[in-house]
């Protein structure tokens, strides 16, 4: 059973291989940050504002979480089902909405610029997760979840296959550089954004993260699966300086909810027990070195030896 820790260092910080050991702080521990969602997803960190925003998708808002305060207010509602959430290298928010179909950037004025909602005039199906490369293209994936129910979104008929796309703001064209992922979700790059690392949530018998060379600026090459979920469940994740993959993790037994700790080369090192499943999670603060993880019904964080790489 789950238990916020008074003690340190935080048990729920669990090593799993010495080489995790480096990255757990003996002075930090698991907060519980809020609560009262439906499904927590998409956090994103802005540092100008001290503040963190994230997506309650059911409850069709996006939230924010004041970091000198701890006020907890509502930053847009509606919000298109939203769910996946990061920053352009102009410190712009873009977001990807369920329910509207389609991935949107919030300018600096606060007026909204549609990015992408349809793939050769076929409207997309429910843009999930998106991470924004130094170059400045937008990188997502768009899975049919939005559009199974009117849980998160409305049901409505696929017209283009799963994929994962690339929108380059400069040009204006949207690419598909995969489509061949079974249930693309969550999406990240290594820090030299040479490989593109992609969850695969339909794949059998169990979810993979699947990696891609990245080449010729949207080209992507040898698809390999790097980690398999054996039971898990990878949703969302971020990158950290050294390449290690902080994975949203959970379902099948309360011993996995949390986030798991990967190796570049795919090896488990690391888990922060939460009492929910983790679906995403990004690092902030200061100095990009506070996990903030969105789970379930809650928002939780953790101070962590290491910083995620810049625009993760």
């Amino acid at each position: 059973m789950w238990e916020p820790s008074e003690r340190y260092p935080d048990p729920n910080v669990e090593v799993l291989d010495p080489r995790f050991a480096p990255y757990k702080l003996a002075l930090a521990s698991v907060e519980k940050l809020a609560s009262g969602c439906r499904w927590s997803e998409g956090p994103v960190w802005f540092g100008d504002g001290r503040y963190l925003l994230w997506s309650d998708i059911p409850n069709n808002r996006i939230l924010k979480w004041e970091e000198e305060t701890g006020v907890v207010s509502v930053f847009r509602k509606p919000s298109g089902n939203a769910n996946g959430n990061t920053r352009d290298r102009q410190g712009r928010l873009v977001t990807c909405e369920h329910d509207n179909r389609r991935v949107t950037r919030t300018e600096h004025d606060g007026t909204i610029t549609v990015l992408a909602d349809n793939f050769g005039g076929k409207p997309l199906n429910s843009p999930n997760d998106v991470v924004v490369k130094s170059d400045g293209t937008v990188w997502f994936t768009d899975p049919v979840f939005g559009i199974l129910g009117y849980y998160e979104g409305h049901r409505a008929e696929s017209e283009v296959t799963p994929a994962v796309y690339c929108f380059d703001p400069a040009t204006g064209k949207l690419a598909c550089v995969a489509d061949d992922i079974p249930g693309p979700n969550g999406l990240a790059f290594s820090p030299d954004e040479k490989i593109l690392y992609v969850v695969a949530s339909r794949d059998e018998p169990a979810r993979t993260i699947r990696a891609f060379d990245v080449r010729a600026g949207n080209k992507l090459a040898k698809g390999r699966v790097l980690i398999d979920a054996k039971g898990g469940t990878p949703d969302g994740f971020r990158v950290d300086v050294d390449g290690n993959l902080w994975c949203g993790w959970g379902m099948g037994t309360a011993e996995l909810d949390g986030v798991r700790v990967f190796t570049p080369k795919g090896e488990p090192i690391g888990h922060i027990r939460l009492p929910e499943r983790c679906a995403n999670l990004c690092f902030g603060g200061r100095h990009r070195n506070r996990l903030f993880m969105a789970a379930s019904h809650g928002l939780y964080a953790l101070y962590v030896n290491t910083q995620g790489v810049a625009g993760g």
